[in-house]
């Protein structure tokens, strides 16, 4: 099991500007030495699992104007609970066993903040949720 949590470790790619600091509560350290790495590394898989999502819906979502497609992938993360459980899933399914223990003491706000970065994340690359890519 070391291994494992030393591979999935290795394989984040480092965030510079996600810094951890001592001051810091221990929800917005784990959000910087976890979460954000993980939505980095998952970026395309989530990319993908948004297009699969937009298909499903008849593709609505390119109909929409930039400022309505934020809307979407906002209110698709906040409302719809199946879609946003599958999202955790990809985040949390590449914590290491000691994460996912950290998770556990307070998942909701954790919770939060990871849904918020990964709306974030969808939102920011917006441009590559075009139709002709998920065609």
């Amino acid at each position: 099991m070391e291994n494992r949590a030393y591979e999935l470790i290795a394989l984040r790619p480092e965030i510079l500007n996600a810094r951890v600091s001592p001051n810091m509560t221990t929800d917005e350290q784990f959000q910087n030495r976890t979460i954000r790495p993980i939505v980095k590394l998952q970026n395309d898989l989530l990319i993908e699992v948004f297009r699969n999502y937009v298909a499903k819906r008849k593709n609505t979502f390119y109909e929409l104007s930039v400022d309505l497609r934020m809307a979407f992938i906002e209110n698709a993360i906040q409302k719809d609970m199946k879609f946003r459980n599958i999202l955790k899933g990809i985040v949390i399914g590449q914590f290491t066993v000691d994460e996912y223990i950290q998770y556990t003491k307070n998942s909701s706000s954790l919770n939060k903040r990871m849904m918020n970065i990964v709306k974030e994340r969808l939102q920011s690359n917006i441009q590559l949720l075009d139709l002709t890519r998920a065609v």
